[in-house]
């Protein structure tokens, strides 16, 4: 009995990494935007709007609902975001088993750890500058990143990073976002224990995740 058991429990993981391996190999099917074009729109928005932030975002909203106008959520939601002891606020845009869309920043200044994420992460500044290290030999002095710039994070690295006074960005990442939202939440469930804000969250998160299955290259 117990060789049966361990044999179907060998068997169906085996199935899952078989699974996996299929889908990680066709990951980019499920991709619908590209960070050099989401850099182009951010850039677009810096000139026209200088810094009015929220003509910015209005403009970002605009041109992406534009272009997918099944897969951007209009409802300019926001709520606060305490992740790796960094606090701010994001606007999600677009959410999917595989990619998300946010807009992110902080009036007031904040810091932390950037996560260990299985995702590419763009980081498109709009205004104010964010700072980063990584420690290692020699290095001594922040990556800084101002206004019209890319904050580019491959899947698996790690950071600490900071956003002055006043910062706002695009953020894009790609891969598998589920096993973020872990990271996502668990300031909130264990430090600051804002349950409406845990609430909304995950309401919008769900949202929109489940209103983009299927979304792809098919």
């Amino acid at each position: 009995m117990r060789f049966r058991t361990g044999a179907i429990l060998i068997g169906a993981l085996a199935a899952l990494i078989s699974l996996y391996s299929v889908l990680e190999a066709r990951l980019s099917d499920f991709y619908i935007f590209d960070s050099p074009s989401l850099h182009a729109l951010a850039r677009e928005a810096i000139t026209n709007h200088g810094n009015d932030t929220a003509a910015m975002v209005r403009y970002i909203v605009d041109d992406l609902s534009q272009k997918h106008p099944k897969n951007i959520n209009l409802e300019e939601e926001w709520v606060f975001n305490n992740a790796g002891g960094a606090m701010g606020a994001m606007y999600i845009l677009h959410a999917s088993v595989t990619e998300y869309v946010i807009i992110f920043g902080t009036a007031v200044g904040t810091e932390g750890h950037s996560g260990r994420h299985p995702v590419d992460n763009f980081f498109h500044i709009l205004t104010g500058t964010q700072t980063a290290y990584t420690p290692g030999p020699g290095s001594f002095l922040p990556e800084v990143y101002p206004p019209g710039s890319m904050h580019y994070m491959p899947r698996g690295t790690v950071q600490q990073y900071k956003m002055d006074s006043t910062c706002f960005a695009l953020e894009y990442s790609r891969g598998w976002i589920p096993p973020m939202l872990f990271f996502g939440l668990a300031d909130m469930v264990t430090s600051t224990l804002d349950f409406q804000n845990i609430w909304r969250t995950g309401l919008i998160t769900a949202r929109e995740m489940g209103r983009n299955l299927g979304a792809g290259k098919f």
